[in-house]
């Protein structure tokens, strides 16, 4: 039996016993690790030809041809320029499949923030402050006004209320400012409106969608229905005038001794909102005091609607610079060490350093979210 010959072509390398046509010769063709190569059929002249390729990360092959038992073998090497491409090749695919792996990881813990630690985190703040509150009330310490016994604001998060609406089975504590960091524990009070109950018209903003969304359904609401806030003054009641979209009539002036309560909230798709919804609920008990209210100018920005809160973005390049560490040293580890180490190390990392900065990228985002 001849010699075998190799021909190498790109990546491939074609093999043919010269001048043994037996059909029966048998081939076998393995890598330096014992790896068997891939094989292919093609003509080239009209001969026919055996090709094999090397994979990735392979730089020599060995052929061996038996024949009624005779063996012959020759080496086939993949050249100095075709293995570097291979390598360069093999590092970008693991690479690019790395970072798509951490950026994976990163989207999945921003929506988990959102929603399944966001609601964790409403229903832990609101039992906290129903307890705050009930303690308040019991030892009539509770705030009926914007400023405290130091004659300052109500510092922000400062439990104020409790709102209840029997058709939505919803119960929930208001508390003291309309920030978006303040509303991820529950429904605010504007702050240069009264409390509910008393004379002039309260504002309380909720989020539709996230950190427990407990105003999302406000919109259900019908003329008539009650609704309930208990504040350092007692229990007032409301009756529900209408649902009010962007573009409606506003509603008629206050006369003397009225009050109102108006709910606020985002409008439009989930996460996605269009403009502001509003409820509003004319005052059906008798009408409470109030103390002097905050004018509007005082009001932080981050208090408005539809705003985000920008104090949040300094702590935010902070964890985004973690972030980008903490994701290149995954990615040195996993062609350092291994990927499985990689991944195991760096993931429950990647995710703390996520999840605690997608809490203050969430402050940054609209209020009515």
């Amino acid at each position: 039996m001849a010699s075998p010959r190799c021909h190498r072509a790109g990546w491939f390398y074609s093999y043919r016993c010269c001048g043994n046509p037996d059909p029966e010769a048998a081939l076998v063709v393995t890598t330096q690790r014992g790896t068997p190569l891939r094989e292919s059929q093609r003509e080239s002249s009209g001969v026919p030809r055996r090709w094999f390729a090397l994979p990735f990360g392979e730089g020599r092959g060995t052929i061996f041809a038996a024949n009624k038992g005779h063996e012959r073998s020759a080496s086939v090497e993949r050249s100095a320029p075709m293995a570097g491409l291979a390598s360069r090749s093999r590092f970008q695919v693991e690479a690019a499949s790395q970072i798509l792996g951490i950026f994976a990881v990163l989207a999945l813990s921003f929506l988990i923030e959102l929603s399944v630690l966001g609601n964790l985190r409403h229903d832990r703040d609101q039992a906290k402050l129903a307890m705050e509150f009930r303690s308040a009330l019991a030892n009539a310490v509770a705030l009926v006004g914007p400023l405290d016994d130091s004659n300052k604001p109500v510092a922000a998060g400062t439990p104020v209320a409790i709102l209840e609406m029997s058709r939505l089975q919803l119960r929930e504590v208001v508390v003291e400012g309309t920030s978006s960091r303040t509303l991820m524990s529950g429904p605010g009070h504007r702050r240069d409106t009264p409390l509910p109950g008393q004379v002039g018209n309260s504002v309380i903003v909720g989020r539709r969608a996230t950190y427990g969304g407990p105003f999302k359904s406000i919109d259900q609401l019908r003329a008539g229905d009650q609704i309930t806030v208990i504040t350092g003054q007692g229990k007032s009641s409301f009756a529900v005038l209408r649902v009010r979209h962007a573009g409606d009539p506003l509603p008629p002036p206050l006369s003397r001794g009225q009050g109102r309560l108006t709910l606020v909230t985002a409008d439009g798709p989930p996460l996605r909102p269009t403009d502001v919804l509003r409820v509003d609920a004319a005052l059906v008990s008798t009408a409470q005091s109030r103390p002097a209210q905050l004018p509007s100018q005082v009001l932080p920005a981050a208090d408005a609607l539809m705003a985000g809160d920008s104090s949040a973005l300094l702590d935010v390049v902070g964890w985004s610079v973690l972030l980008v560490a903490g994701s290149i040293i995954m990615v040195w580890t996993r062609f350092r060490v291994g990927f499985w180490q990689a991944w195991i190390i760096g993931l429950p990392v990647l995710v703390v350093l996520a999840l605690a900065a997608f809490d203050d990228i969430a402050a940054m985002l609209p209020n009515l979210l």
